[in-house]
């Protein structure tokens, strides 16, 4: 028999864009005929609409909408040589389904339901799909093809059913975003599954950022071997092949391309890149405003949106105080030299003291305290947001995950904007990925993307005299230790206590980190890299009464 090529199309969709996603698998079926004479081109899940489509799947003309789009696809396909395998919501009987059609030739040859519909982490499929409870299969060149999609495969049910009815080859559609690790999660997974049936996987995830989700690719192939025999680059669009062939011996996975896995640190930031370009591209800003310190946070933050857009769609802005180091003016003016960014420097001075004669009355008695501080943030969060309406510039704010677990920001003032890039980056991690990012520019020959000293100095917010962070808050190893056992692991305080902590400290954070829900319920979006961020992952009410202990 000869070779059956299978493409696996890792696309980047736009959720909702039910028009636009279908134009894009019927253009991108073309191109894996003509480039890699594909039998079968094996879409994401959910290809039409997107991943998450969250309530859109709710409202009364999704299904008419899909039907057209299958309508286009069915007609494209009568003069097409290869079966697409795409994802799509379903409704039959009044019930909608997580569907993959495959489509070959005019006709809708089998259709499949997914069966495990997630309901945890940033997932809750439950909330819109019922769960199908069949396999389905069908055939090509004398290969029997099995359906599965994407949390199905992370259960042995759905592979083992497939096994049983007569599945030659496993194909998967994802739509799985990353997290820290994920991606050797899979593998495992996949080679885990081929062990207990004996197919081949093949498995097309989803690539680009959507929200806060960003998925990272990644497609691969496993034999039933367990054998990784095609694995394909993550964080870009690909469409890669993967060659199988029956014999009298059995179904044979040929060795494709295997992509080297990218280094951990790499991975995270490549996430950061894609998430902040992916929001403000599908959006459509211009491109990434932000307030520029001279600290690392924005320093960091900088060199993403460069990374993600390109330096002439990134402006900085320094806003100086009285507080303000020459230090941190003259290493924000030099990374926005080093990197080619638009650069402004605005004096915060005469707003504040305007803010602060209208306020002379109302504050008359009262000793300074933080409010003074939070207003010079304010003051900067009003004038970039005034840059952002006059220029059509995203608003990036720059505060890291460990200062908003704990509200180690200012509402309205460096909390104000549209995106946050490092919302998710504990502080310790943004240390290190500063760090890997000049590592990046020393290997090329070029100059710090970051300089040195701003990754080497103790952080400060400079709202005040020598102010430094860890006046308010323990070294950022042990704060950032104590905030994942808490928020990540769920560990109680008592927990964290027995881990090795001091009690009062502990009590101090993880009180810390309950009353500022407020603050974080109005944050901007962020992309997630950790198994449990702020926003969809973790849902606490605003108001409760819940004391730390056991």
């Amino acid at each position: 028999m000869p070779q059956t090529i299978i493409a696996m199309a890792q696309i980047n969709t736009l959720v909702g864009d039910i028009s636009g996603n279908t134009r894009k698998t019927i253009d991108v079926a073309h191109q894996a005929i003509a480039e890699h004479q594909a039998d079968i081109v094996l879409y994401p899940e959910l290809t039409l609409i997107g991943y998450p489509p969250e309530d859109l799947l709710l409202r009364p003309s999704v299904g008419r909408r899909i039907q057209r789009a299958l309508d286009e696809l069915l007609q494209a396909s009568r003069e097409m040589s290869a079966a697409m395998v795409v994802g799509a919501p379903i409704v039959e009987d009044g019930t909608l389904y997580n569907a993959a059609l495959v489509i070959y030739q005019g006709k809708v040859v089998n259709t499949y339901y997914k069966q495990a519909l997630p309901n945890y982490q940033v997932f809750d499929e439950q909330r819109y799909f019922a769960a199908g409870d069949e396999a389905a299969t069908f055939e090509l060149n004398g290969i029997t093809f099995g359906l599965s999609i994407c949390e199905d495969i992370w259960h042995p049910e759905p592979a083992a059913q497939s096994q049983m009815v007569g599945a030659d080859i496993l194909l998967n559609l994802n739509a799985s975003p990353y997290h820290r690790g994920k991606p050797s999660e899979r593998q495992e997974l996949l080679q885990k599954r081929a062990e207990e049936t004996g197919l081949g996987i093949i498995y097309t995830n989803a690539v680009g950022a959507q929200d806060e989700l960003v998925f990272d690719g990644g497609s691969m192939a496993v034999g039933g071997d367990q054998t990784l025999c095609v694995k394909a680059l993550g964080y870009s669009e690909a469409l890669v092949p993967v060659a199988v062939e029956k014999t009298d011996s059995g179904i044979i996975m040929h060795q494709g391309e295997v992509t080297e896995p990218m280094a951990p640190l790499a991975c995270v930031y490549q996430a950061l890149v894609i998430g902040l370009r992916d929001y403000i591209n599908k959006n459509g800003f211009k491109g990434a405003l932000l307030g520029l310190s001279g600290g690392i946070d924005s320093g960091l933050t900088l060199a993403i949106a460069v990374d993600a857009l390109g330096p002439e769609r990134v402006m900085s802005v320094m806003m100086p105080f009285k507080w303000t180091s020459e230090m941190s003016k003259e290493d924000a003016g030099k990374q926005a030299e080093t990197l080619g960014v638009d650069y402004a420097s605005i004096a915060i001075e005469p707003m504040y003291d305007a803010f602060m004669s209208g306020l002379a009355d109302q504050f008359a008695g009262t000793e300074k305290d933080t409010t003074e501080e939070n207003l010079q943030a304010r003051c900067r969060g009003v004038l970039l947001m005034a840059m952002s309406n006059k220029k059509g510039y995203l608003v990036t704010t720059t505060g890291n995950k460990s200062e908003n677990s704990v509200g180690y920001s200012t509402l309205y003032g460096d909390m104000a904007g549209g995106f946050n890039v490092l919302k998710d980056v504990p502080k310790t991690l943004v240390y290190e990925l500063a760090q890997f990012r000049n590592d990046m520019a020393r290997k090329c020959g070029d100059a710090d993307a970051i300089p040195q000293r701003v990754i080497d100095r103790p952080p400060s917010a400079e709202l005040a005299p020598d102010q430094v962070d860890e006046d308010s808050l323990p070294p950022y190893d042990q704060l950032d230790r104590m905030l994942e056992l808490y928020i990540e692991r769920d560990y109680s305080a008592d927990e964290i206590v027995a881990d090795g902590f001091d009690k009062e400290t502990v009590y101090r954070i993880t009180r810390l980190v309950d009353i500022n829900e407020y603050k974080r319920r109005q944050a901007p979006v962020g992309t997630r890299i950790t198994k449990r961020g702020f926003g969809r992952d973790r849902r606490y009410p605003i108001t409760n009464g819940w004391r730390a202990g056991d």
